[in-house]
């Protein structure tokens, strides 16, 4: 069982936060799946992650939909994760089941800090989570750097 881990940008934005997080996985050998909401969204996601590896870093990704979608080591979309992700990464309100958060090694919730309406829900989510007796950490920004504001064990359920 994973780690659902919040991430509350607020000087950051989603691109930014995965072009930081998602080598990272990879390097551990996780491939990533990217669920969003909006398939316009997604698309402004996927431009901005390419212009991200201009100091010579690049994040291998794609959108689902094509040939390739089960060997992408990072596949942004709608659905279910069926590029054998150990990473689910949550963007524009979206979600995952129990047994998604059990299957994955994480689960990244990036949330918007100034969207009330993004707040309020991640705040649900927290509940929802740790009464599920998943592990979770809560992330900040807010002092330039990120800081881990709140850490919940897993407990047996």
């Amino acid at each position: 069982m994973g780690t659902v881990m919040f991430y509350h940008l607020t000087r950051s934005t989603p691109a930014d936060t995965l072009a930081v997080n998602a080598p990272r996985a990879l390097g551990q050998g996780w491939r990533v799946m990217v669920r969003g909401t909006d398939r316009e969204a997604l698309d402004r996601l996927d431009a901005a992650l390419w212009l991200k590896g201009g100091d010579g870093s690049f994040l291998p990704h794609g959108l689902e939909g094509g040939p390739q979608d089960a060997d992408q080591p990072v596949l942004l979309g709608l659905g279910q994760a069926v590029n054998g992700a150990r990473v689910l990464a949550l963007v524009d309100g979206a979600e995952a089941t129990d047994a998604e958060i059990v299957a994955m090694e994480r689960v990244w919730i990036l949330f918007d800090g100034s969207d009330q309406a993004r707040l309020q829900a991640a705040r649900q989510q927290w509940r929802a989570v740790t009464a599920a007796g998943h592990a979770a950490q809560y992330w900040s920004e807010d002092s330039g750097r990120w800081e881990k504001k709140s850490d919940s064990p897993a407990r047996p359920s």
